[in-house]
């Protein structure tokens, strides 16, 4: 009687252990879908010539020259 609950506790652990590669395996395809998804998708950048991508985006307006005499810059 107690190999066959040994024999059950070691197929236990087994399915333990299978589970637990199957969640890592998962887990590593997700976080490369989601590392390519940013890379692969070119939305953000249709919009844009290489000029306009190049041009200076800083400007200095009312509300950052304000935040800079407050903070004395």
């Amino acid at each position: 009687m107690s190999k066959s609950i040994t024999a059950s506790a070691h197929e236990a652990s087994e399915d333990r252990d299978v589970s637990r590669r199957r969640f890592f395996k998962v887990l590593g395809g997700a976080s490369t879908v989601a590392l390519a998804a940013p890379i692969m998708s070119d939305e953000a950048h249709a919009g844009e010539s290489k000029d306009e991508a190049r041009k200076s985006r800083y400007r200095e307006t009312d509300h950052v020259k304000k935040f800079y005499s407050t903070n004395r810059y």
